[in-house]
Order: structure tokens, then C-alpha cells, then sequence
């Protein structure tokens, strides 16, 4: 689908660079005025004793041979308004950005000077989703340009809403008193320090009468606690976080509840047979905070997930939904698409036991002989003669004569799924009479109804199944045409061990211990095990050093 935006959309820049070029030492702005393409800039960077450098949006310049002393940090110091306590500084009406890093001491031994820069008609490309009244999330790396979209935002809704913008950093607005006329007709409400935003972002609402509120780096657990406070009062969010995507943005266990939170819950028999997955799984906490979720890829292209309680509850399923894709092309075309793969796979995949990896659990063919008590396991080579498959050092799977499964009991849909998922010729019969084997339950051969009476009569092979998912029937299927299972994905392994663990200190035991893996998988237990509400710390030197879980 492409949509040509109208001829307002034509994106104009506003960056003010000059009276960032002021504030700089004259050596430096010389070299600046003399660089290529300046406005690709994107920041400068002073530190004490080394090179001044400047960063461009393709490449990294030194600007002198003289290294930046004290008397060059001091001047930049002197032309700028006063630092923060998140150490950063701006310039009166403007959108730039000055840094600080300090020493020990207290000392500035270091400043980054960001270029800010008002980009008119960069919202052109998700203008109908910030102008629905849904609240909205922007995700992304540092730099990819949420705060640009931020600003564009309060603009765009000022025009038609009343707006509020809780300006932390002032990095919104621009510095001092009077905002930037980037942000329109929105109100801006600066906050004295960092620590302090959750508490500006409810007076906002209690003192201003806001109908939108735009937020910049939703950070703090009291700042999401405060965002959902405002979003159950009926006002529009529009805010940011640090965060690739969804997946990312799960597993932080301060920010997770924006998305509604993930927690351990443990169903009844019933419910885990219908759902077809194990007893402990991971859901959703409660209502996100925000209804649409944007990861923010480049400048340019966005994926965009319209339903974010769905898109959740999906992901910890294991079958992530797939986000729409906007991006704009050479001509500023915006194409609108499906893809086929949302760019990374789902951490949570293995969390639903019918899409994990095939594991040997209670299945077993059964022969005439279970009746009398005797050994009724039937070795592969007895099936080879039953069922007609051929061994796969006999040829392709096409080469194979189909077999005929009689399920009894067991979810027609997802052996069919199964079937798929290993591409092996099988034909579901109806009649016992029809029927190369038989597929059921534990619970129902226990009961020893009419039908397995009289296959077992008939010498026919009952395969018993643990219980009624995929997996169970993948392995069956492994098991009568021979097929080698493929060894799990560590990954996956690891967390199918961590809520094992956690199940059994949630039954009652005293702690669980898993078995050791890296610092990276180490880190993704511990964050599960939080979800889980329980406590956990690693063991042990590597590489052998483990992850052990305690109740709270």
C-alpha cells in the first residue's frame, strides 16, 4: 500500500546551528564552517586533554591538533545556562543539547554538544495513529529520533487538543522560560529534577486539564506507575523509552508494566489441557498502559503494533503477531506493509509447550499384551512390520506408505498441526476398521474403553499420550517413522529449566537450582524468576557458576 503524502508534509529543518557554533571555542567553529556537509551534524564532543571531535551522521572528525584544555570547557560553560542535575544544559530558545561528564570532584572534564534540530513534517508517517486519541508508545535506540517525533506530536495535537508536555531535560521545548515554536500551541511544563518527572506528570493532570500529555524517556518504575495513573483518567499518552522492541521491553522488569506486565501463573488440569500447554506459563499482568506500540527501526521505516494487549499475549504464547511496517521511499512515498518476520524471534517462544521443541515425555505404543500385564512396549523394529513406513535409510519421506491413525481422544486439529510441523505422510481415519494405529490418552486407556478393547483385540498399536498438545503428538510421529529428534535449543532449554524451577518453589520447596549457563542466559533467569515474584542469585565460579531461586 503507498500513500503520497500532500505537499505540506515536505519535511523543513530547523536546527538553529549557529548559535550552537557561538558558544564554541573560535578554532572549533572555524572548523566547523570549513567542514562538508555541516548540516549532518549531530554533535560535538569536548573532553579534557584529548582532540575535539565532531560526529556527523556518517562519519567522525577531529576538528584541531590542539587537545581541549580547561579555559575551553570553562568558555563553553560561561555561554550556556546552567546545568541540571541530570548534568545537562541548554541554550536559551533553542533545541540544543550540552552534556556534561565531571570528575570526582564535581568538575566538567567533559561536555557533548547534541545539535537539536525541529523537524516540520516528520509525523507525516504515523499522523493517523497520533491524531486516534489512542495512547501511544515510541521505542528505539538513543538517537534514532524519538524525541524529533515527540515534538511534531504536541504540534500536530496542539493545533486540535489541549497539550501538555512534562519537559524533563528540556530537551522537548528547548531551554529557558518561552518554548521553542517547534511545539505549536502545547503548553510545557519543565521539571526541576529527573527524579521528580512522575510527580510533574500528575499535577499536569490534576492542575492543567490536559486532553494529551507528551512524555520524553519513561525511565523509573514511578514513572510508569504514573502513566498508567494518567492513562486511567482518560487522557492520551504520547511517550518514549530506551528499547528496541516489544520483546525488549518485556523483559525489563522496571517498564514492563507499560505493556501490561508478565507474571507466572499456575492453571488447573482442565485449563492446561485446553490450552494444550503446561501448568505454568507467563501472561499478561494487566491492561497496557498504552494501546499502540511504535519500534522505531530507522528514520525512515517503523513497525508499528496496533493492538499492544494482543500483540503481548501473543508474544508470551510463543506466536508473536506481526507489526505493520511504514516506511518512506527516495520519492517520500510512505508504503504501508505486512512482514512476513517482525526482525527478531521471540524470547518467549518457548514458553508454550505446544511450540517447543520436541521432548520425550509418557509416550508409548501399546501391544495386545498390556491387558495380561506383560511388557507391552513395542520395540521400533515391530512397527516397521505394522505400520509400513520405511526407515530413512530407505529414501524421502514421499517414498513412505501414509499410516493411518485412529486418534481417540486426542485434538484432531493438532495432530494435523503436528503432521505438518514434520511433514510426514499420515491419514486420519474415523473407523477403527481403517485404522494402522491408534492414538489416545493416558486417561482414557486407563478406562479401557470399547474401541482400544478391540484394537488391542485386533493387534492394532496404541500409542498413549502423556497429554493432549503438539509436542506429545510430534514425538509420536518421530517415533513411528524413526525420525531423530533434533537436539533443543539451548536457549529455549534454559528457560524451559527456569520455570520448571520456579514451579517447584512455588509447590513448596525451600529453593530450586538450575544447572550452569552463561552470564547472558543467566541474566534472562533471573529476570524471569523476578516476573515469577520470586528471588534468585548465581553460584559458583565459570564456568560452572548457576542460577539458584528462593520464595520471597
Amino acid at each position: 500500500m503507498n500513500i503520497r503524502p500532500p505537499h505540506s508534509a515536505t519535511l523543513q529543518i530547523t536546527d538553529d546551528l549557529d548559535l550552537l557554533l557561538d558558544i564554541l571555542p573560535e578554532r572549533i567553529q572555524r572548523a566547523l564552517q570549513e567542514a562538508d556537509h555541516v548540516t549532518d551534524l549531530i554533535e560535538v564532543v569536548l573532553d579534557l586533554g584529548r582532540l575535539p571531535e565532531a560526529r556527523f551522521a556518517d562519519r567522525e572528525v577531529y576538528l584541531s591538533d590542539t587537545e581541549t584544555t580547561a579555559e575551553d570547557l570553562q568558555m563553553v560553560i560561561g555561554r550556556i545556562g546552567d546545568f541540571g542535575a541530570d548534568n545537562r544544559a541548554g541554550i536559551e530558545r533553542t533545541l540544543h543539547r550540552i552534556s556534561a561528564i565531571r570528575n570526582r570532584r564535581g568538575d566538567v572534564i567533559g561536555l557533548t554538544c547534541r545539535v537539536g534540530r525541529a523537524v516540520y513534517g516528520t509525523i507525516e508517517i504515523i499522523k493517523d495513529i497520533v491524531t486516534s486519541d489512542k495512547s501511544i508508545l515510541l521505542l528505539g535506540r538513543p538517537g534514532v529520533g524519538k524525541t524529533t517525533l515527540l515534538r511534531e506530536a504536541a504540534r500536530v495535537r496542539g493545533d486540535q487538543k489541549r497539550v501538555v508536555i512534562v519537559d524533563t531535560s528540556n530537551e522537548i521545548a528547548g531551554d529557558g522560560d518561552i518554548p521553542h515554536p517547534a511545539i505549536g500551541r502545547a503548553r510545557r511544563m519543565q521539571v526541576p529534577e529527573p527524579s521528580l518527572q512522575h510527580e510533574v506528570m500528575v499535577e499536569a493532570v490534576e492542575n492543567h486539564m490536559p486532553e494529551v500529555i507528551i512524555i520524553d524517556e519513561i525511565g523509573r518504575e514511578q514513572e510508569a506507575v504514573a502513566a498508567r495513573t494518567i492513562a486511567e483518567r482518560g487522557v492520551q499518552l504520547i511517550g518514549t523509552a530506551h528499547g528496541n522492541s516489544l520483546d525488549n521491553l518485556l523483559m525489563n522488569p522496571t517498564l514492563s508494566d507499560l505493556v501490561g506486565g508478565i507474571e507466572s501463573v499456575t492453571l488447573s488440569d482442565e485449563e492446561a489441557r485446553r490450552r494444550g500447554t503446561q501448568k505454568s506459563v507467563l501472561e499478561r499482568k494487566a491492561p497496557p498502559t498504552f494501546n499502540v506500540l511504535i519500534e522505531i527501526q530507522d528514520r525512515q521505516r517503523m513497525a508499528i503494533h496496533h493492538d499492544v494487549a494482543a500483540s503481548v499475549d501473543a508474544l508470551l504464547r510463543g506466536r508473536p503477531l506481526t507489526p505493520e511496517v511504514r516506511y518512506l521511499d527516495d520519492k517520500g512515498e510512505i508504503h504501508i506493509e505486512k512482514t512476513v518476520d517482525n526482525g527478531h524471534a521471540s524470547q518467549f517462544a518457548g514458553y508454550d509447550r505446544s511450540r517447543r521443541p520436541r521432548e520425550r515425555e509418557w509416550t508409548e505404543p501399546r501391544s495386545p499384551a498390556a491387558a495380561n500385564g506383560k511388557n507391552s512396549l513395542l520395540e521400533p523394529e515391530l512397527l516397521r512390520g505394522e505400520t509400513g513406513a520405511s526407515s530413512q535409510e530407505n529414501g524421502a519421506t514421499q517414498e513412505r506408505k501414509p499410516v493411518r491413525i485412529y486418534p481417540y481422544g486426542v485434538g484432531q486439529n493438532r495432530l494435523r498441526s503436528a503432521v505438518s510441523s514434520l511433514n510426514v505422510p499420515v491419514q486420519i481415519v474415523d473407523t477403527l476398521s481403517n485404522a494402522d494405529v491408534i492414538m489416545t490418552l493416558k486417561n482414557y486407556y486407563r478406562q479401557q474403553p470399547q474401541p482400544l478393547v478391540d484394537a488391542e483385540r485386533r493387534n492394532i498399536p496404541i500409542y498413549i499420550l502423556r497429554s493432549n498438545t503438539v509436542t506429545q503428538m510430534e514425538q509420536c510421529l518421530a517415533d513411528i517413522f524413526h525420525i531423530q529428534s533434533e537436539p533443543m535449543d539451548v536457549f529455549t532449554e534454559a528457560m524451559r529449566e527456569t520455570q520448571e524451577g520456579i514451579q517447584r518453589v512455588l509447590n513448596g520447596a525451600a529453593d530450586a537450582e538450575l544447572p550452569p549457563r552463561s552470564a547472558a542466559i543467566r541474566s534472562q533467569q533471573h529476570q524471569l524468576v523476578r516476573a515469577a515474584n520470586l528471588i534468585s542469585h548465581s553460584y559458583g565460579r565459570e564456568p560452572f557458576r548457576r542460577v539458584r531461586i528462593f520464595s520471597r
